[in-house]
């Protein structure tokens, strides 16, 4: 059968790859067209665009390149025009994936989008056109089901979180030495700042100015992907027990004490490699009050969403300063019975997100079998 998936950023890449190679086992004459990154070219599939060329972040950026992002979407569906795959896959990438799911959908394609828009956070309006477009939704968050299923009246289907095979596959490899925390002996605190200039500008100087409050510790900063190191020496020339570690940032978290992490999915990793962390959050006042009109979430961590309840400490914009932020962490490194309650609340979010085998395994076993049904319609 012929398989034509869409993921536009480094994620999508990710979980499409393990979803690309699941469907090679489930379908071994599985004929996979592609946009999306090395990962899943490696996996298996034909590459036609990779994401870097397709990831705009940002008004600005966005209305700045949008000639460019215009002819993608005109090369896209004619692609999928000339391949005519048995089936869409379309993994999140919403301002993208749903203007091509609408398109397939007046088309008379099967549309099967895997890794749900945020909906439930925001721009819920969406819903209203994803019913019409989307013939299966995969979801990969445990209270999306519910919310569909209530709130829009729309059935779909939970297979588990993909994170927990990518932090599983992790922790059964052998820990990996770190050479540039080999020189100091003195325990590890991670900081992962985030991944774009703006936000670690931002949060990277407070994340810091705990540094002095610990000097039994050494102090690690997760390099993002997309930064150069040069862009960080400014912030950690003053401190001689910060280092900077770049590519290697699971096997930072998994040499880590602590770790002070900007919200995101950088949350739930750190949670599945059972670090106890502190989540941090802190923009504009004006985007932070557009955002809280905007944004409905009791939470602003995936780890306290999931479970419904605050399991890590969030310290979200004025709350964002160094004295909160050590004293959060000194609860996290002196207090034993908290620390075994988290990692307790860390066990339960880990079965909350796995199902019978992986999410890409069961994702790819529905979706084959859903193609095998419409053909037989």
């Amino acid at each position: 059968m012929k398989y034509y998936i869409i993921a536009g950023e480094a994620s999508g890449d990710l979980h499409g790859s393990n979803l690309i190679k699941q469907l090679h086992i489930q379908d071994t004459a599985a004929d996979i067209r592609c946009w999306g990154g090395d990962l899943m070219q490696q996996a298996g599939a034909t590459l036609v665009k990779h994401y870097r060329n397709l990831a705009f972040m940002g008004f600005a950026e966005v209305v700045k390149n949008l000639p460019t992002i215009l002819q993608n979407i005109k090369l896209c569906k004619a692609d999928i025009a000339t391949y005519r795959p048995d089936v869409l896959i379309l993994i999140d990438y919403p301002g993208f994936n749903l203007r091509i799911a609408k398109w397939a959908k007046q088309n008379g394609l099967r549309v099967i989008y895997y890794i749900s828009p945020q909906v439930w956070a925001w721009k819920a309006n969406r819903v209203v056109s994803m019913k019409q477009c989307i013939d299966v939704m995969l979801v990969i968050l445990p209270f999306e089901k519910a919310y569909f299923a209530d709130k829009w009246n729309w059935p779909v289907t939970y297979v588990g979180h993909p994170l927990v095979e990518v932090v599983d596959a992790c922790l059964n490899e052998p820990l990996q030495p770190l050479p540039a925390l080999l020189a100091n002996p003195l325990p590890v605190i991670a900081l992962l700042p985030g991944s774009r200039k703006q936000e670690i500008a931002k949060k990277l100087p407070i994340m810091l100015g705990v540094c002095a409050h610990f000097p039994q510790y050494q102090f690690a900063v997760a390099q993002a992907p997309g930064q150069a190191a040069e862009f960080y020496a400014p912030f950690l020339e003053q401190y001689q027990n910060v280092t900077l570690i770049q590519g290697k940032t699971y096997h930072l978290l998994r040499h880590s004490k602590a770790a002070l992490v900007t919200s995101g999915t950088a949350t739930l990793e750190t949670a599945l490699l059972g670090v106890p962390e502190v989540v941090c959050y802190k923009t504009s006042a004006i985007s932070y009050s557009i955002g809280k009109r905007l944004v409905k979430i009791k939470f602003i961590s995936l780890v306290n969403l999931i479970m419904n309840q605050l399991v890590v400490k969030e310290l979200i914009q004025d709350a964002l300063n160094t004295p909160n932020l050590v004293q959060a962490l000194q609860e996290l490194l002196e207090n034993s019975p908290q620390q075994q309650q988290l990692q307790n609340q860390y066990r339960q979010l880990k079965q909350l997100l796995s199902q019978d085998g992986t999410a890409s395994e069961k994702a790819a076993t529905l979706i084959v079998q859903q193609v095998k049904d419409w053909q037989h319609l």
